[in-house]
């Protein structure tokens, strides 16, 4: 099987990067955006990586409700800037949420933690697809 899949090359290998994209990012439109650009989509993916880092840190339910919505609606630019809409969607649910008590904050929260995993497992095997490609 090993010596199949090293016959047949990038797609043998590619496919195990590829199977893993649910989709939680239109990686058809950030290349579309960069105009092809692989270095560009690279850089825009680590300013999301980032940005999703520092941000989402001031999601606290029981927090600064001026933090909370600043870092939702960052999150929500950041998101639709990759592609990342179910995650977008999310940030503006959270966002439009600032006054909402704890407890209904926390469950939007969740919900954008869940979405921005996904964003960031297909992110991962985007990359690991063309970290593959660049081995050709």
């Amino acid at each position: 099987m090993f010596f199949a899949a090293l016959a047949s090359g990038r797609e043998a290998f590619g496919g195990l990067a590829k199977r893993d994209i649910s989709g939680a990012v239109d990686f058809a439109y950030l290349e579309a955006f960069a105009a092809g650009d692989q270095g560009l989509v690279e850089e825009v993916l680590g300013l999301f990586d980032e940005q999703a880092e520092l941000w989402a840190r001031l999601l606290e339910p029981d927090g600064d409700p001026g933090a909370w919505r600043d870092g939702a609606h960052t999150l929500k630019g950041s998101a639709a800037g990759i592609g990342a809409n179910a995650l977008a969607a999310v940030c503006g649910e959270a966002e439009a949420a600032t006054a909402e008590p704890p407890a209904l904050k926390a469950a939007v929260l969740a919900r954008l933690r869940s979405a921005l995993d996904q964003a960031r497992a297909d992110i991962a095997a985007y990359r690991h697809e063309q970290a593959l490609r660049s081995l050709k």
